[in-house]
């Protein structure tokens, strides 16, 4: 994607419209002006609000069949596509431009995934003579859309993540309003365009960039949004749900994915590698990325050597190369943090065994040894491409430092012990726990959500429209 001074609309009654304030994105690698984009209003969000929710009737009354295929037209556009949104998904959010063709593939995927289960909608039938008296009834169940959704989505994966909130929405026959992060408008308008171009009601999808207080606040106050699905940080995630009232939520937050691997993993060298990929693959920048890791100590030696050597092999440059694996942070201010934590974990014993320095706006991939529980990069989510490698001495041992987190969203194990993966599985306080492969590990129709304070809720498409939908009951008395 060029750089360019032109300034974007926010996506409103089916269009793209200009604003009377725009504020300015910025390339995070080059620091160059990519664009400007509305800075919205309350009454612009209060706007697209009532909009949605008087479009809401056209989109409940929409067969499962019109709305599937409509999703699988948005999806078979967006693979069309695939380079031009690729570009704009690596520009805006700085990521490595074959992670940003890997989302725009996930996307694609996720939009299939929505229009299959948007056919799978269905409820249950209940035999009502088993309560006494409930002779002559049949009832079944039916799932009815609820309304307007309010997505507050993140800059880390702007096209997919928006689509785990939109997709499902569509699915089920709701409306939605979309309130993307500062950094990433344009992958969320872009996605709007497309899902109109494909058939659906103008005034079905609303695209409403600007600050996120400001505008969160009017989605979660409004009378006529029914849900909000949010994904970001735990403390904003605590404040949503707070004010949220009786409005159904979704809150997928933070995260300091764990993993531990075992004496009797033998190829240690392929799961070095996998692990490399978990901790650095979009700079860090990812909820469930490889941040812990706990190394049996007999093998402790030979996998940090295997992991150095993958890491070392990464290439740093800009986005939009495609040879780069890690390139800048999303913003300056990230860096200094990052940065901060190392040399504070660095202050308290650890040992940084490579990388960890500021190159650009990001930081060449760390990794660190012997890191106390009590540091922030062990006990925090970094968000950035630092990871840590702890030795333990047994399974138990780590099984007590991986829960030894408030947050508890994706956990991965490595082992050839059968009844080990399973006692570490069902010990493991996690969302969702991968054997055998690295926590960073996600797909697309999968349930996905965390426990403490790594979310509240699940997402997957199945899942999401579930959550997005409202049961009914039905009884028919044939006795009269």
């Amino acid at each position: 994607m060029q750089t360019s001074s032109i300034t974007r609309g926010w996506f409103y009654q089916g269009e793209e419209r200009q604003a009377e304030e725009v504020y300015a994105v910025f390339h995070p690698h080059t620091g160059e002006k990519l664009v400007n984009v509305p800075d919205s209003t309350p009454r612009m969000m209060k706007q697209a609000i009532e909009t949605a929710h008087d479009t809401f009737s056209a989109t409940k009354e929409m067969t499962k069949k019109a709305r599937a295929d409509l999703l699988f037209a948005a999806a078979a556009m967006i693979q069309e596509d695939k380079p031009y949104i690729a570009g704009i998904i690596s520009a805006e959010a700085c990521k490595p431009l074959k992670a940003a063709e890997s989302e725009v593939d996930r996307t694609v995927q996720t939009l299939q995934f929505a229009g299959e289960e948007a056919k799978r909608l269905d409820g249950e039938y209940l035999s009502l003579d088993a309560a006494a008296g409930g002779e002559g009834r049949d009832a079944f169940t039916i799932y009815e859309p609820i309304g307007v959704i309010g997505a507050i989505t993140p800059f880390n994966f702007p096209l997919n993540l928006t689509v785990h909130k939109v997709a499902p929405a569509l699915a089920a026959g709701n409306t939605i309003i979309i309130k993307p992060s500062e950094q990433t408008p344009l992958s969320s308008l872009y996605l709007a365009e497309v899902l109109t171009k494909a058939g659906f009601p103008a005034g079905a999808i609303a695209v409403v960039p600007g600050d996120g207080v400001t505008l969160g606040k009017v989605l979660i106050e409004h009378e006529f949004v029914k849900k909000i699905s949010f994904t970001g940080s735990p403390r904003v995630g605590k404040l949503i749900k707070s004010q949220v009232g009786l409005k159904r939520i979704t809150l997928e937050l933070g995260s300091n994915s764990p993993m531990y691997v075992d004496r009797s993993i033998t190829d240690l060298d392929a799961v070095a590698a996998k692990a490399v990929q978990g901790a650095f693959s979009y700079n860090g920048q990812v909820c469930l990325s490889t941040q812990r890791i706990y190394v049996h100590h007999e093998i402790a030696k030979a996998f940090k050597e295997f992991f150095i050597k993958h890491t070392e092999r990464l290439v740093f440059g800009a986005p939009e190369d495609r040879d780069t694996d890690v390139s800048s942070l999303i913003n300056q201010e990230s860096q200094t943090r990052v940065l901060a934590w190392i040399n504070e974990a660095q202050s308290e014993g650890a040992t940084l065994l490579t990388g960890g320095k500021a190159k650009a706006n990001g930081i060449t991939p760390a990794v660190l040894e012997d890191v106390s529980s009590e540091s922030s990069i062990s006990c925090n989510e970094v968000f950035g491409p630092v990871v840590l490698i702890n030795e333990v001495t047994n399974w138990e041992s780590a099984l007590e430092d991986m829960n030894n987190s408030d947050y508890g969203l994706n956990a991965g194990t490595f082992t050839n012990n059968l009844s080990q993966a399973m006692k570490m599985a069902h010990g493991i306080e996690a969302g969702q726990v991968l054997i055998n492969d690295v926590p960073t590990l996600r797909f697309d129709h999968m349930p996905y959500g965390g426990v403490k304070q790594s979310g509240y809720g699940r997402e997957g498409v199945k899942y999401a429209i579930r959550e997005m939908t409202e049961m009914k009951m039905i009884s028919i008395n044939y006795n009269l």
